[in-house]
Protein backbone atom coordinates (compact mmCIF):
# COMPACT_ATOMS: atom_id res chain seq x y z
CA UNK A 1 0.00 0.00 0.00
CA UNK A 2 2.76 2.45 0.84
CA UNK A 3 4.55 2.08 -2.62
CA UNK A 4 0.96 2.32 -4.22
CA UNK A 5 0.64 5.95 -2.25
CA UNK A 6 4.17 6.84 -3.49
CA UNK A 7 3.16 6.34 -6.45
CA UNK A 8 0.15 8.17 -6.77
CA UNK A 9 2.33 11.25 -5.36
CA UNK A 10 4.39 11.00 -7.99
CA UNK A 11 1.84 10.95 -10.33
CA UNK A 12 -0.72 13.40 -9.30
CA UNK A 13 1.60 15.75 -7.53
CA UNK A 14 2.95 17.37 -10.79
CA UNK A 15 0.43 17.87 -12.95
CA UNK A 16 -3.34 16.86 -14.62
CA UNK A 17 -2.36 15.83 -18.00
CA UNK A 18 -4.09 14.17 -21.41
CA UNK A 19 -2.57 11.05 -21.23
CA UNK A 20 -1.45 9.86 -25.21
CA UNK A 21 1.63 8.66 -27.21
CA UNK A 22 3.63 12.50 -27.14
CA UNK A 23 3.21 14.68 -30.48
CA UNK A 24 5.98 15.17 -32.26
CA UNK A 25 6.95 18.18 -31.00
CA UNK A 26 6.35 17.15 -27.92
CA UNK A 27 8.79 14.73 -28.22
CA UNK A 28 11.86 16.48 -30.15
CA UNK A 29 12.31 18.96 -26.99
CA UNK A 30 12.88 15.78 -24.31
CA UNK A 31 16.42 15.86 -23.15
CA UNK A 32 17.68 12.41 -23.12
CA UNK A 33 19.39 12.50 -19.75
CA UNK A 34 15.85 11.83 -18.34
CA UNK A 35 15.05 11.11 -14.96
CA UNK A 36 10.96 11.28 -15.15
CA UNK A 37 8.01 11.48 -17.52
CA UNK A 38 4.37 11.92 -16.63
CA UNK A 39 1.14 11.77 -18.26
CA UNK A 40 -2.23 11.86 -17.07
CA UNK A 41 -5.46 11.74 -18.86
CA UNK A 42 -7.21 14.91 -17.77
CA UNK A 43 -10.72 14.03 -19.32
CA UNK A 44 -10.73 10.89 -17.42
CA UNK A 45 -10.12 12.89 -13.88
CA UNK A 46 -12.93 14.98 -14.67
CA UNK A 47 -14.91 11.63 -15.46
CA UNK A 48 -14.17 10.26 -12.20
CA UNK A 49 -15.34 12.17 -9.07
CA UNK A 50 -12.73 9.88 -7.15
CA UNK A 51 -9.86 10.69 -9.20
CA UNK A 52 -10.98 14.98 -8.85
CA UNK A 53 -11.05 14.16 -5.31
CA UNK A 54 -7.31 12.94 -5.59
CA UNK A 55 -6.50 15.32 -7.99
CA UNK A 56 -7.89 18.38 -5.25
CA UNK A 57 -6.11 16.22 -2.42
CA UNK A 58 -2.55 15.98 -4.09
CA UNK A 59 -2.39 18.96 -6.01
CA UNK A 60 0.72 21.22 -5.35
CA UNK A 61 0.78 25.32 -5.58
CA UNK A 62 3.18 25.66 -8.59
CA UNK A 63 0.85 23.48 -10.41
CA UNK A 64 -2.38 25.81 -9.38
CA UNK A 65 0.28 28.54 -10.51
CA UNK A 66 0.47 27.58 -13.75
CA UNK A 67 -3.40 26.82 -14.05
CA UNK A 68 -3.94 30.90 -12.94
CA UNK A 69 -1.03 31.79 -15.62
CA UNK A 70 -2.65 30.18 -18.53
CA UNK A 71 -5.96 31.92 -17.88
CA UNK A 72 -4.12 34.98 -17.47
CA UNK A 73 -3.11 34.25 -21.43
CA UNK A 74 -6.67 33.58 -22.13
CA UNK A 75 -6.31 29.59 -21.99
CA UNK A 76 -8.95 27.52 -19.35
CA UNK A 77 -6.79 24.37 -18.61
CA UNK A 78 -10.06 22.51 -17.93
CA UNK A 79 -11.52 23.06 -21.44
CA UNK A 80 -8.73 24.41 -24.34
CA UNK A 81 -5.94 22.13 -22.59
CA UNK A 82 -5.94 18.38 -24.21
CA UNK A 83 -2.37 17.12 -23.19
CA UNK A 84 -0.05 18.61 -20.13
CA UNK A 85 3.12 16.76 -20.05
CA UNK A 86 5.76 16.83 -17.82
CA UNK A 87 9.51 16.24 -17.71
CA UNK A 88 12.60 16.13 -15.46
CA UNK A 89 15.82 15.75 -16.61
CA UNK A 90 19.44 16.28 -15.34
CA UNK A 91 21.70 18.89 -16.67
CA UNK A 92 25.90 19.23 -16.30
CA UNK A 93 25.60 22.18 -14.15
CA UNK A 94 21.82 23.29 -12.83
CA UNK A 95 21.35 19.52 -11.70
CA UNK A 96 17.65 18.64 -12.50
CA UNK A 97 15.25 20.59 -14.08
CA UNK A 98 11.89 20.36 -15.29
CA UNK A 99 9.72 21.38 -18.54
CA UNK A 100 6.10 21.05 -19.50
CA UNK A 101 4.26 21.00 -22.70
CA UNK A 102 0.38 21.70 -23.12
CA UNK A 103 -1.35 21.00 -26.33
CA UNK A 104 -4.97 21.56 -26.71
CA UNK A 105 -7.24 23.26 -29.23
CA UNK A 106 -6.70 26.70 -27.49
CA UNK A 107 -6.92 29.83 -30.34
CA UNK A 108 -2.90 30.42 -31.14
CA UNK A 109 -4.26 33.39 -32.26
CA UNK A 110 -6.19 35.05 -29.49
CA UNK A 111 -3.52 34.13 -27.55
CA UNK A 112 -1.16 36.22 -28.97
CA UNK A 113 -3.61 39.00 -29.18
CA UNK A 114 -4.79 38.84 -25.63
CA UNK A 115 -0.91 38.52 -24.56
CA UNK A 116 -0.17 41.95 -26.87
CA UNK A 117 -2.89 43.46 -25.06
CA UNK A 118 -1.15 42.73 -21.82
CA UNK A 119 2.09 43.76 -22.93
CA UNK A 120 3.56 41.04 -22.60
CA UNK A 121 6.57 41.50 -25.35
CA UNK A 122 8.42 38.22 -26.52
CA UNK A 123 12.32 37.53 -26.54
CA UNK A 124 13.81 35.91 -29.37
CA UNK A 125 15.89 32.52 -28.46
CA UNK A 126 16.86 30.64 -31.87
CA UNK A 127 13.98 30.92 -33.74
CA UNK A 128 11.71 31.05 -30.68
CA UNK A 129 9.29 33.73 -29.79
CA UNK A 130 9.37 33.53 -26.13
CA UNK A 131 6.62 35.18 -24.07
CA UNK A 132 6.73 35.91 -20.26
CA UNK A 133 4.05 34.46 -18.21
CA UNK A 134 2.34 35.05 -14.72
CA UNK A 135 4.09 32.93 -11.62
CA UNK A 136 8.18 32.87 -13.13
CA UNK A 137 6.93 30.65 -16.01
CA UNK A 138 8.09 31.80 -19.68
CA UNK A 139 5.97 29.99 -22.92
CA UNK A 140 7.09 29.34 -26.45
CA UNK A 141 4.54 27.81 -28.95
CA UNK A 142 6.09 24.56 -30.76
CA UNK A 143 3.61 24.54 -32.92
CA UNK A 144 -0.53 26.46 -33.38
CA UNK A 145 -1.38 23.43 -30.89
CA UNK A 146 1.66 22.72 -28.53
CA UNK A 147 2.97 25.05 -25.61
CA UNK A 148 6.12 24.66 -24.07
CA UNK A 149 6.54 26.16 -20.46
CA UNK A 150 8.92 26.43 -17.13
CA UNK A 151 12.00 28.45 -16.07
CA UNK A 152 14.03 29.92 -18.67
CA UNK A 153 16.84 27.72 -18.56
CA UNK A 154 14.63 24.57 -18.50
CA UNK A 155 12.91 26.15 -21.34
CA UNK A 156 16.40 27.16 -23.41
CA UNK A 157 17.78 23.57 -22.78
CA UNK A 158 14.35 22.17 -24.19
CA UNK A 159 14.58 24.63 -27.08
CA UNK A 160 18.10 23.57 -28.02
CA UNK A 161 17.00 19.55 -28.40
CA UNK A 162 14.96 20.64 -30.63
CA UNK A 163 17.28 22.21 -32.69
CA UNK A 164 19.31 19.24 -32.40
CA UNK A 165 22.01 20.70 -30.12
CA UNK A 166 21.63 18.21 -27.44
CA UNK A 167 20.09 14.71 -27.41
CA UNK A 168 16.86 13.70 -27.29
CA UNK A 169 14.51 11.35 -25.59
CA UNK A 170 14.24 8.99 -28.90
CA UNK A 171 18.30 8.53 -27.97
CA UNK A 172 17.68 7.21 -24.77
CA UNK A 173 16.99 3.58 -25.32
CA UNK A 174 15.90 2.90 -22.02
CA UNK A 175 13.33 5.36 -21.46
CA UNK A 176 12.42 5.26 -24.89
CA UNK A 177 11.60 1.28 -24.67
CA UNK A 178 9.01 2.07 -21.13
CA UNK A 179 7.66 4.42 -22.75
CA UNK A 180 6.20 2.40 -25.74
CA UNK A 181 5.04 -0.17 -22.89
CA UNK A 182 2.17 2.11 -21.11
CA UNK A 183 2.27 5.56 -23.12
CA UNK A 184 -1.15 4.39 -24.57
CA UNK A 185 -2.88 4.10 -20.45
CA UNK A 186 -4.98 6.69 -19.11
CA UNK A 187 -2.49 7.79 -16.86
CA UNK A 188 1.43 6.66 -17.00
CA UNK A 189 5.13 7.41 -15.90
CA UNK A 190 8.73 6.52 -16.84
CA UNK A 191 11.14 6.72 -14.00
CA UNK A 192 14.84 5.73 -15.11
CA UNK A 193 16.95 3.93 -12.47
CA UNK A 194 17.75 6.79 -9.95
CA UNK A 195 14.52 7.26 -9.38
CA UNK A 196 13.47 4.05 -9.50
CA UNK A 197 15.75 3.33 -6.28
CA UNK A 198 14.36 6.68 -4.47
CA UNK A 199 10.58 5.22 -5.13
CA UNK A 200 11.34 1.87 -3.35
CA UNK A 201 13.32 2.68 -0.70
CA UNK A 202 10.74 4.71 -0.01
CA UNK A 203 7.81 2.11 -0.23
CA UNK A 204 10.17 -0.45 1.57
CA UNK A 205 10.45 1.94 4.25
CA UNK A 206 12.37 -0.23 7.23
CA UNK A 207 12.38 -2.86 5.69
CA UNK A 208 15.11 -1.62 2.84
CA UNK A 209 17.76 -1.49 5.82
CA UNK A 210 16.75 -5.19 6.79
CA UNK A 211 17.03 -6.08 3.09
CA UNK A 212 20.50 -4.54 2.48
CA UNK A 213 19.12 -2.08 0.25
CA UNK A 214 22.28 -0.17 -0.26
CA UNK A 215 23.31 -3.22 -2.14
CA UNK A 216 20.47 -4.57 -3.85
CA UNK A 217 19.59 -0.86 -5.52
CA UNK A 218 22.12 -1.22 -8.19
CA UNK A 219 20.17 -3.87 -9.87
CA UNK A 220 17.14 -1.67 -9.94
CA UNK A 221 17.06 -0.17 -13.81
CA UNK A 222 14.24 1.73 -14.28
CA UNK A 223 10.04 1.43 -13.98
CA UNK A 224 6.89 2.49 -15.25
CA UNK A 225 3.78 2.42 -14.45
CA UNK A 226 0.01 3.20 -15.14
CA UNK A 227 -3.10 4.47 -13.24
CA UNK A 228 -6.91 4.02 -15.04
CA UNK A 229 -10.29 4.96 -12.91
CA UNK A 230 -12.44 2.72 -15.09
CA UNK A 231 -14.71 0.38 -12.46
CA UNK A 232 -12.80 2.24 -9.73
CA UNK A 233 -9.05 2.24 -8.94
CA UNK A 234 -6.56 0.11 -11.18
CA UNK A 235 -2.77 0.86 -10.80
CA UNK A 236 0.09 -1.35 -12.56
CA UNK A 237 3.92 -0.87 -11.67
CA UNK A 238 6.67 -3.38 -13.31
CA UNK A 239 10.05 -2.44 -11.99
CA UNK A 240 12.99 -3.63 -14.05
CA UNK A 241 15.54 -5.19 -12.72
CA UNK A 242 19.12 -6.87 -13.98
CA UNK A 243 17.91 -10.41 -13.13
CA UNK A 244 15.37 -12.90 -11.75
CA UNK A 245 16.67 -13.58 -8.48
CA UNK A 246 16.96 -9.31 -7.69
CA UNK A 247 13.13 -9.10 -8.92
CA UNK A 248 12.11 -12.23 -6.89
CA UNK A 249 14.01 -10.80 -3.75
CA UNK A 250 12.34 -7.35 -3.89
CA UNK A 251 8.85 -8.92 -4.46
CA UNK A 252 9.75 -10.91 -1.21
CA UNK A 253 10.75 -8.35 0.81
CA UNK A 254 7.30 -6.23 -0.51
CA UNK A 255 5.43 -8.76 0.41
CA UNK A 256 6.78 -8.84 3.79
CA UNK A 257 6.98 -4.99 4.67
CA UNK A 258 2.86 -5.07 3.55
CA UNK A 259 1.97 -7.70 5.77
CA UNK A 260 3.94 -5.98 8.43
CA UNK A 261 2.33 -3.09 8.05
CA UNK A 262 -0.96 -4.74 7.94
CA UNK A 263 -0.56 -5.57 11.32
CA UNK A 264 -1.41 -1.92 12.58
CA UNK A 265 -3.21 -0.60 9.58
CA UNK A 266 -6.91 0.49 9.90
CA UNK A 267 -9.65 -1.04 8.28
CA UNK A 268 -9.63 0.90 4.95
CA UNK A 269 -5.10 0.58 4.93
CA UNK A 270 -5.74 -3.48 5.65
CA UNK A 271 -8.41 -3.64 2.61
CA UNK A 272 -5.91 -1.92 0.48
CA UNK A 273 -3.16 -4.52 1.64
CA UNK A 274 -5.40 -7.02 0.01
CA UNK A 275 -6.16 -5.57 -2.63
CA UNK A 276 -2.30 -5.41 -3.98
CA UNK A 277 -0.64 -8.30 -5.71
CA UNK A 278 3.34 -8.48 -5.82
CA UNK A 279 4.73 -11.13 -7.74
CA UNK A 280 8.32 -11.61 -9.97
CA UNK A 281 7.81 -12.27 -13.32
CA UNK A 282 11.33 -12.95 -15.10
CA UNK A 283 13.59 -10.10 -14.05
CA UNK A 284 10.63 -7.81 -13.26
CA UNK A 285 8.05 -7.00 -10.13
CA UNK A 286 5.06 -6.59 -11.01
CA UNK A 287 2.68 -4.70 -8.58
CA UNK A 288 -1.03 -4.51 -8.96
CA UNK A 289 -3.87 -2.57 -7.16
CA UNK A 290 -7.44 -2.55 -7.64
CA UNK A 291 -10.37 -1.04 -5.49
CA UNK A 292 -13.86 0.56 -5.99
CA UNK A 293 -14.47 4.38 -5.75
CA UNK A 294 -15.72 3.25 -2.11
CA UNK A 295 -12.79 1.51 -0.94
CA UNK A 296 -10.35 3.85 -2.49
CA UNK A 297 -11.79 6.92 -0.89
CA UNK A 298 -11.91 5.70 2.59
CA UNK A 299 -8.33 5.17 1.90
CA UNK A 300 -7.72 8.73 0.96
CA UNK A 301 -9.32 9.66 4.47
CA UNK A 302 -6.64 7.39 6.36
CA UNK A 303 -4.30 9.23 8.35
CA UNK A 304 -1.52 7.28 6.82
CA UNK A 305 -2.24 8.07 3.32
CA UNK A 306 -1.95 11.67 4.60
CA UNK A 307 1.28 10.96 6.12
CA UNK A 308 2.79 9.56 3.18
CA UNK A 309 1.03 12.41 0.48
CA UNK A 310 1.67 15.58 2.17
Amino acid sequence: MRLLKVCLTSLLLVSMAYAMPLNSSARTCIPADLLQLISVDYRSLKDSPTAMQLKDQLLPDNVKQFEEALKGIGINPEKDVDTLTFASFRTAKQGVKNVGVASGPFDYKAVLKKMKLQKFVPKKYGNSDVYPMDGGFIMTFLDDNTMLFGDSTSLHMALDTRDGKDPALDTNGDMADMMTSVDAAPVWSILDQQGTQNVMRSAMGDASKIADYESMKKRLLGSRYTLSFNSGVNFDMTVVTSDSTTAATVASVLKGFMLYKKMSATPAEKAAVDSTSVDSDSSNVQVHFKANDQQFQSLMHSQLFAAVTH
